[in-house]
């Protein structure tokens, strides 16, 4: 939340991020800058005004944290709207394939030329250049593409797509880290620049360790069979007696003896931890033993003894979990419980900001608060340029 003169809280506070309005890792990129302590004026289309209506929508926590203005950008004077606010941005990110805004007349070059100092920050999922760079793709794909989706899997099963966190959220995490970065560096030195955030490279980024071991052989390549896909028998997720499960993450020889302990099989003669030969023959067995619990019974006789276990918990499950109570993990803001803002400050503390927008909804009072003469602003707003409150 704000403070009580209704500014912003964090350390981004005094950086002011123009968002043009997308879906994915744009507005995830946005929300952290918000949550920062930035302030972000999201620019939605004029045809978005009225489209949803106040109650809480699947986007309301990603759009959480900043004010909206509805601008039509195919008007004559659409483009114009955006380069005055650009001159008074340290950022502008946005989330289409190349060339769109460019074809709007709000592409890195006028915006530049209007403000030297601006970084422009743009996430596809294939980047500006490139084959693919002109093609339609989502998560699923970019993360095919860099060999991360293949790694992911039980032996003699198809590949699991992981929801959308690693390409999706790992590439709107990089997009809002080189916005902080450019922002930083124009501070210093004068000179804005753009940020080429690409999905398929924040995959590949995120996936250093894998490559790492695949070129090392310490990851064979088949999903299923390595160290930490589920193909070592002391790293993955088993069943309990009532059909719920628990994740074990022994890796270390100290937690491994851990675990033998709390499942009863201390002292007796088995394969040693990292023999790949045994990985099989163990799983089936740690299966077997896990099953002749509940979820609950194993968390009362595991977690005293540390052996990086955990119970799998449902969404509510996890809502409700006492560690996560105490941390404040999901504060409830706007009807619904939020992630709490990440990471966290000892002296600047983060903060949701406000609650979502509706587009278009700030009109008036964000471009007063950004420099417009009201006189302009109904004036837009008469030719159908701008939309909303």
């Amino acid at each position: 939340m704000a403070d009580q003169k209704g500014e912003p809280r964090g350390p981004l506070r005094g950086v002011r991020v123009l968002e043009i309005a997308g879906q994915g890792p744009g507005p995830f990129a946005a929300m952290m800058l918000s949550d920062l302590g930035a302030e972000v004026l999201r620019i939605d289309r004029a045809d978005a005004v009225g489209a949803r209506t106040s109650e809480p929508s699947n986007e309301v926590i990603l759009q959480r944290g900043r004010r909206s203005i509805a601008v039509d950008l195919k008007h004559p004077e659409g483009a114009e709207v955006v380069l005055a606010l650009v001159e008074r941005a340290d950022a502008l990110l946005e989330g289409f394939r190349p060339g769109v805004l460019e074809r709007l007349g709000i592409g890195p070059e006028p915006c530049l030329e209007r403000n030297p100092r601006l970084v422009y920050a743009r996430i596809t999922g294939w980047g500006q250049d490139g084959p693919f760079a002109q093609a339609p793709g989502h998560d699923i794909n970019y993360i095919a593409l860099s060999g991360v989706l293949h790694s992911i899997g039980n032996l003699g099963e198809r590949p699991v797509p992981p929801l959308n966190i690693i390409g999706d959220y790992g590439g709107g995490m990089m997009l809002a880290l080189g916005i902080v970065s450019g922002v930083l560096h124009a501070r210093t030195s004068g000179q804005g620049q753009v940020v080429d955030a690409a999905m398929i490279d924040s995959t590949a980024l995120l996936a250093g360790l894998l490559y790492g071991m695949f070129q090392n052989g310490a990851w064979p390549g088949e999903h299923g069979t390595n160290l930490l896909d589920g193909g070592a028998h002391f790293y993955g997720v088993y069943q309990t007696a009532d059909e719920r499960w628990v994740s074990l993450g022994a890796i270390e020889p100290k937690f491994y003896a851990q675990l033998l302990q709390g499942l009863g099989l201390a002292g007796e003669e088995l394969p040693e931890q990292y023999d790949r030969s045994g990985w099989a023959s163990l799983r089936e067995r740690f299966a077997a033993i896990f099953r002749t619990r509940t979820r609950d019974q194993w968390c009362e006789a595991l977690e005293p003894l540390g052996p990086c276990f955990a119970p799998v918990l449902d969404i509510e499950e996890a809502f409700e979990h006492p560690h996560n109570l105490a941390r404040g993990v999901y504060p409830e803001r706007d009807g619904m419980r939020h992630p709490a803002p990440a990471p966290r400050f000892s002296v600047t503390p983060a903060a949701i900001q406000s609650d979502a927008a509706l587009p278009g909804e700030h009109t008036v009072e964000a471009l007063v608060d950004w420099g417009f003469e009201p006189s302009e602003i109904e004036r837009l707003r008469q030719a159908g340029t701008l939309r909303g409150s």
